[in-house]
């Protein structure tokens, strides 16, 4: 007899590898050639729609999800940016774009993007990096349990 294939369903482990890119085809994220990203499904361990979109695959299946801000990272907040003294930052970290992790007692290391620099004062973001954006996942399904 063949063997069943074990379709994506609540409680199953799930391991996929995937590729994230914007709108504009630019890539943000890969697993590929890396460990694969495993899952309880069901569990809310990965984005909602995400996992939405996956219920039902098998193993070697692949598919293309895109997903809008607010089914991802969410829409950026105005009020996530706050402004700082310069000095506060380290001299090799005080251009636009670098990311800094902040240690933050109630969420743990927080990761922050500098938005701008002007007059000795730095405007620091404190949205995901993702937040506000279309992604597109490209995901295979590695296994099924």
């Amino acid at each position: 007899m063949g063997q069943e294939k074990k379709a994506i369903s609540d409680g199953k482990q799930v391991s996929i590898e995937y590729s994230i890119f914007l709108q504009d085809d630019t890539q943000v994220d890969s697993n590929i050639g890396k460990d694969p990203l495993t899952y309880r499904c069901g569990k809310q361990q990965i984005l909602p729609g995400l996992e939405e979109a996956l219920y039902g695959l098998s193993v070697g299946e692949k598919t293309q999800v895109i997903l809008e801000p607010d089914e991802a990272y969410g829409a950026q907040n105005p009020e996530a940016f706050k402004e700082i003294s310069e000095e506060l930052i380290p001299e090799k970290m005080r251009y636009e774009g670098a990311v800094l992790v902040v240690p933050d007692k109630e969420n743990g290391d927080v990761l922050v993007r500098i938005d701008a620099i002007r007059d000795s004062k730095i405007t620091l973001d404190f949205n995901h990096p993702l937040a506000g954006k279309t992604l597109k996942f490209n995901v295979k399904v590695l296994s099924v349990d």
